[in-house]
């Protein structure tokens, strides 16, 4: 597992466990994790946006901290923030993330998320050229997403 997996991973268990606000001191969790702070930015500013239903909140300082809060929206406004969010290409972890969030936030069952992480997953896409996957899964991503409107 790639770090910026682990840090995204490990963001979401505190979210999960705090009700859906967690508050983090990038220099501990970077020690924490035994990483450079700038992967916690690239992670924060990559993985926790608005489009993928978080507001990254920031003081710094000595006593600094960086506020992560999921955002509550309707249903078919998540999905279409979440297809908006996606772009021309999604790697794997992010794909993974986003999957999460939308079963977070109730868009989605456990059921309907494992069927769409299988379908958006490396091994579904073994055989299309590594340098195409990132491509492929967005388009993929995008049209089951819009085909599970609700």
């Amino acid at each position: 597992m790639r770090i910026s997996d682990s840090v995204a991973n490990y963001i979401l268990q505190l979210l999960n466990s705090a009700d859906g606000t967690a508050e983090i001191q990038r220099n501990e969790l970077a020690n924490f994790l035994g990483c450079v702070p700038s992967q916690i930015n690239y992670v924060l500013a990559s993985r926790f946006t608005p489009e993928q239903g978080y507001l990254v909140e920031s003081r710094r300082g000595g006593g600094g901290y960086i506020r992560i809060t999921r955002i509550r929206i309707s249903t078919p406004d998540m999905i279409m923030h979440s297809i908006n969010a996606i772009g021309d290409t999604l790697d794997a972890g992010t794909a993974r993330a986003m999957i999460e969030n939308l079963v977070y936030s109730g868009v989605l069952t456990r059921g309907t998320a494992g069927i769409i992480q299988a379908a958006v997953s490396d091994k579904s896409l073994n055989s299309v050229p590594r340098a195409l996957r990132d491509q492929v899964r967005a388009v993929i991503f995008k049209n089951v997403l819009l085909a599970a409107r609700i």
